[in-house]
């Protein structure tokens, strides 16, 4: 199965590469001249920040300028999100973050000053589903089972969550669906996925929902329980959030997972379009080079070419979805 989706993808890339053609105007002739910024909504050592420093080498010998990382991290990405938009719309400031929930919330529930058009979503490159894991050494071994302890009330429960997440809105209506007080678990909310998953690892909290993908490099270390998917992933062996509290008698509505890529100001393609598809056609590039993809897979990155219609099409559904439920984060 996976073969088969990296062969897919490699096709499309190849084939969006042979009939994408851009001709590069006088306007573009000087662009880039200055180092491109990639300013990512998270802290150093998470997803969003492995992929930009996957990405930034081979985006520098593309766009023949330096490409430099900036993390702005906080309120669940609206730090980032504003000060990218602050920044002049003429294509040396992108952004690189895990889109959704994130934009969704920071609108939904932090009062945020950019809408969702506010953006154009060039590439959402990397797909992932949250998993909600309990240490390898923890007594838990199934989520009903924890889901009824924390209704009980017997033991507070520590959980960590990336705030704003896919994960945090899970667990919001898990709490919301089951009756669960917010007095029975300690919530513990991080900007950074790296802290977040130290915080399983070291053993500072009893469970975690957390990207799966993002999740590889501590999976020694995790007891996953379930996946929030509406189909069981081939990577982990564990079953649907869904099935996985059935035997409690309630079930949760399933979104899609955590969508990471990157961004410019949607004034960009207004005011310079060449500078716009100047970036495109670099992105192509470099997800079309084997070396690339190769990198990509062996970190467990996703490396899809999903190409700006598609990927501004499903933000604007996923921020729909969102808008049902965002209320649970406000409580």
């Amino acid at each position: 199965m996976k073969m088969l989706y990296y062969l897919r993808n490699a096709l499309c890339i190849f084939f969006t590469v042979s009939f994408f053609h851009i001709s590069v105007l006088a306007s573009t002739q000087d662009f880039p001249n200055q180092p491109i910024r990639l300013i990512v909504g998270f802290g150093e050592g998470g997803s969003c920040d492995r992929l930009a420093h996957i990405m930034a080498p081979f985006l520098e010998e593309t766009l023949k300028v330096p490409v430099e990382i900036i993390n702005k991290q906080g309120e669940g990405t609206k730090i980032a999100a504003s000060y990218v938009l602050e920044q002049p719309a003429d294509g040396y400031t992108l952004f690189v973050t895990t889109f959704t929930p994130y934009l969704a919330h920071t609108i939904l529930s932090k009062d945020a000053p950019y809408k969702i058009e506010d953006f154009d979503y060039i590439n959402i490159q990397w797909f992932d589903n949250d998993i909600i894991a309990v240490n390898h050494e923890s007594p838990y071994h199934s989520l009903s089972e924890i889901l009824m302890l924390m209704k009980s009330g017997e033991k507070k429960i520590k959980i960590a969550v990336m705030e704003d997440s896919n994960g945090h809105l899970l667990l919001q209506l898990l709490l919301n669906q089951y009756n669960i007080s917010a007095q029975n678990i300690e919530l513990h909310l991080f900007n950074n996925g790296k802290l977040a998953r130290e915080a399983i690892t070291k053993k500072k909290v009893d469970m975690i929902l957390v990207s799966s993908e993002g999740s590889e490099p501590i999976r020694e270390y995790l007891r996953a329980l379930a996946v929030f998917s509406n189909e069981r992933l081939v990577q982990w062996d564990i079953p649907t959030v869904n099935e996985a509290i059935s035997p409690l008698g309630f079930q949760v509505p399933v979104f899609y997972g955590s969508m990471r890529g990157f961004a410019v100001s949607a004034q960009l393609k207004r005011d310079y379009p060449e500078r716009y598809a100047l970036l495109i056609q670099s992105f192509i590039k470099v997800l079309g080079k084997k070396e690339v993809q190769r990198i990509l897979r062996t970190e467990k990155i996703g490396g899809a070419w999903t190409g700006p219609k598609k990927s501004n099409e499903i933000m604007q559904k996923t921020f729909s979805s969102y808008q049902e439920n965002a209320y649970l984060l406000r409580k």
